[in-house]
């Protein structure tokens, strides 16, 4: 949805297609150009543009349904009059990918789900918008359409997906924890309150730990699950914190190996590389359900958090 602020429209995801298309025209920009200085009726707008009135009608059904324009009736002469204003006075458009942001010795990047770069998964397996579904279901090729990077859920039975991660340690500095938190679940025929699945997690190919999810939750709808979704499939996950220390590797806290961030070798990779599914000799081969912060319960992407700290008689590398 757009937000709007000092006349400024900022777009994200599907929203931003219609808004590009909308102005992806000469004739649309002159209609927003005169509807800068004040409002005007339909046939104000026809004399100035001097097109016909069925294509001025025609464009400004598309800019109204890009929510550029505010359209009000008004009394007029003979009956009511729509009397068109236009909303904005700029666009910012919101690109896909990782947003990072950097506190002190620590750093978190959100990853949106659909922004994999890998994918090896097989049916039954599918992904969707917060709008529509995306190819056919149960067929590995939508994963690899254009549009997979909007999706809000994505589910599979076998297989994983890979995501890389900016590695954005600072110069000289170690890191010390690595946690992942994504919410998911498994993947059962619509969905089901009996249904185990030994999800994993990988970063940089060492195995971060497997979590067993009980079921593939349905039949109450996710707080942020759109109304379109059918209400007897998936419909949320469980959030999920996995996490990589000198002492050893965790899930929601409770220790489940040894493997330390050290065997991660971080330092010096330009990127760091995840891995999310289900393997092959898994003893409860599930499947997995993945949210994004549009779908399920809670309003997040992949996200994960490095923390760091700078070895003694180090310090932090300034760009002057």
């Amino acid at each position: 949805m757009p937000i709007a602020g000092n006349r400024t429209l900022v777009v994200e995801g599907q929203h931003a297609l219609s808004v590009v298309h909308a102005v992806n025209s000469e004739t649309r920009l002159s209609m927003l150009s005169l509807l800068s200085h004040s409002p005007m009726n339909v046939s104000e707008l026809t004399a100035a543009i001097g097109l016909p009135h069925s294509t001025v009608n025609f464009n400004l059904k598309l800019l109204e349904e890009a929510g550029l324009l505010e359209v009000q009736y008004m009394p007029g002469t003979r009956g009511r009059q729509k009397l068109i204003s236009k909303r904005y006075e700029e666009i910012l458009i919101k690109l896909p990918g990782a947003a990072v942001s950097a506190q002190s010795n620590v750093v978190e990047i959100s990853m949106p789900i659909g922004n994999y770069r890998r994918s090896d998964v097989t049916s039954t397996c599918g992904l969707a918008t917060e709008s529509k579904l995306i190819g056919m279901v149960d067929a590995p090729r939508p994963f690899f359409e254009p549009e997979h990077v909007f999706v809000q859920i994505i589910w599979f039975r076998h297989g994983t997906l890979g995501y890389d991660f900016p590695n954005n340690l600072p110069h000289g500095a170690e890191a010390s924890e690595l946690e992942l938190s994504v919410e998911l679940c498994s993947e059962a025929p619509e969905q089901d309150p009996d249904w185990p699945s030994d999800i994993t997690v990988w970063v940089n190919d060492t195995e971060i730990g497997t979590w067993t999810s009980p079921a593939d939750y349905g039949g109450v709808r996710g707080r942020h699950t759109p109304l379109w979704w059918p209400i007897n499939h998936t419909q949320h996950g469980l959030l999920k914190r996995f996490k990589i220390s000198r002492e050893g590797t965790f899930i929601d806290g409770k220790q489940v190996g040894d493997t330390s961030i050290e065997q991660l070798k971080l330092g010096g990779q330009p990127q760091i590389q995840v891995r999310v599914g289900v393997k092959d000799d898994a003893r409860y081969k599930g499947g997995v359900n993945l949210f994004g912060h549009k779908f399920g319960n809670n309003e997040q992407d992949l996200l994960m958090r490095l923390w760091y700290e700078f070895r003694e008689g180090e310090r932090p590398y300034v760009i002057k």
